[in-house]
């Protein structure tokens, strides 16, 4: 089946909609380098995807706690100090615009994440966009990490809509790829990742940025 123009968008969270930048300071703050969050965010998805396919569930921030554990000397409380950045968080700079384009075109916008609740919420706030996304999800909700299938079917549910008029923009290649098996229409563009992973099946949309993402999906037929 062709995609469709969706009647509502879902937003990944972490790097996709805020900067993890205060994240990374408070590691260097206590002395670690600021490179190293990629490969603790990294370790912490790793985390959460293996406890999903094993049949067991555990929250982002028991995940991510875990990965600082294991590649980090930190002490519990300063572990926590690096959690509590993701409290801190703001939008990038291009993300008002977008949910901005989408309102003005009548298409609803959600956040979907499996970071902890409060996280997009704080952010959204922040930014002073929080009327321009109908609602924020978490799958801690049904405990189940994207790119589960049933993350992506609960949303669609949630927002009540065919999984074919959703669609999920990220930047990440895993989430965008979970998405499209789930029926929903994919859209990527990049910020971490320099292109959309070879390895898998290309997605309705891949863009230069999410302005270009945006535009993509309102472009698609009706």
């Amino acid at each position: 089946m062709s995609a469709r123009r969706p009647h509502v968008v879902a937003f990944d969270v972490n790097e996709t909609l805020l900067d993890l930048s205060p994240v990374r300071a408070e590691l260097v703050e206590l002395g670690l380098p600021g490179h190293l969050l990629a490969t603790v965010f990294g370790r912490t998805l790793q985390t959460g995807f293996a406890a999903t396919v094993a049949g067991t569930w555990l929250p982002f921030r028991a995940a991510f706690d875990s990965a600082l554990a294991q590649l980090t000397d930190l002490a519990d409380d300063d572990r926590a100090r690096v959690a509590d950045a993701f409290l801190e968080l703001s939008p990038h700079p291009d993300v008002e615009p977008a949910l901005r384009r989408l309102t003005a075109a009548g298409v609803r916008a959600v956040t979907l994440t499996h970071g902890s609740p409060g996280v997009a919420e704080a952010g959204l706030e922040r930014g002073g966009i929080t009327p321009l996304v109908e609602r924020t999800l978490s799958s801690e909700t049904v405990r189940a990490w994207k790119p589960s299938r049933e993350a992506y079917l609960w949303a669609a549910g949630t927002c009540g809509v065919a999984p074919e008029r959703l669609a999920l923009v990220a930047a990440h290649g895993w989430d965008v790829l979970g998405a499209t098996r789930a029926g929903l229409t994919g859209a990527w563009f990049p910020r971490g990742e320099r292109v959309y992973p070879p390895a898998y099946p290309a997605p309705a949309v891949v863009a230069p940025d999410l302005a270009g993402a945006v535009e993509a999906l309102l472009a698609l037929p009706a």
